[in-house]
């Protein structure tokens, strides 16, 4: 009889033993498909995340594309004062006023950079960093300034022709064949453009820039020489 105890009392611990390592199996198996779930969600809250952004980033750049339009700005509009002339404060609304779009990044399609020179009584003139880029909101034109080189960045998601007047306009300087500023070819003074050194005639906003562009805007006394510069040594990456 207590033999027969003994072994019902092992049989009964046996059958413990088994419950407690079938309910330590459930358990862990319950803890990996949290343990996937959570994964499963995670990765899904990621994926949606970055489809959101491409497709804000996406409809942002080809709203800038459509934007550009197909027949540029041929006139310049802006300040009539005197120079130097700082980069404006505001280059949104600027390069609304040169019937461009800001961007959120730079467009790869029609990418061709210009070099321009405004000389004044023999003297340069500096042209500003930052025109038609707004660091606060971290959009730009597809026409603007790095730096103060003078070099003009045509850089557009779509095929365009732009012009000087369009990147005088984002300068907020005006321009024409008789003035810049408010610089005007009278009293003996004269306004002369070159390109490549080769001197031109009629509007300089109206130019359409091309890529490795030497422009050159000088004004001064009629019969004041200039050394007119043809070309630049433009940097391995432009």
């Amino acid at each position: 009889m207590a033999e027969h105890d003994h072994k019902a009392e092992r049989r009964r611990a046996k059958s413990a033993a088994a419950r407690k390592q079938a309910k330590r199996a459930d358990r862990r198996r319950r803890t990996i498909r949290i343990g996937a779930i959570v994964l499963g969600l995670a990765a899904l809250i990621v994926g949606l995340t970055v489809a959101v952004v491409t497709a804000d980033y996406g409809q942002a750049e080809n709203t800038g594309a459509k934007q550009i339009p197909s027949q540029p700005a041929r006139t310049a509009v802006g300040r009539e004062t005197a120079p130097p002339w700082d980069a404006p404060d505001h280059p949104v609304a600027h390069a609304a006023a040169a019937d461009l779009p800001m961007l959120g990044a730079e467009g790869t399609v029609e990418h061709i950079h210009a070099k321009l020179n405004v000389i004044v009584n023999g003297n340069p003139v500096a042209v500003p960093a930052e025109i038609g880029i707004d660091q606060a909101s971290q959009r730009l034109s597809p026409l603007h300034t790095h730096d103060t080189s003078g070099v003009i960045h045509v850089e557009s998601p779509v095929p365009a022709t732009f012009t000087l007047g369009q990147f005088m306009t984002e300068w907020d300087v005006s321009l024409d064949a008789q003035h810049i500023g408010s610089l005007t070819a009278t009293n003996g003074n004269a306004l002369h453009w070159y390109v490549n050194g080769q001197e031109q005639t009629g509007n300089p906003a109206a130019y359409e820039l091309k890529a490795h562009d030497v422009i050159t805007i000088v004004y001064g006394p009629a019969d004041q020489h200039v050394d007119v510069p043809s070309t630049y040594e433009w940097p391995a990456d432009l």
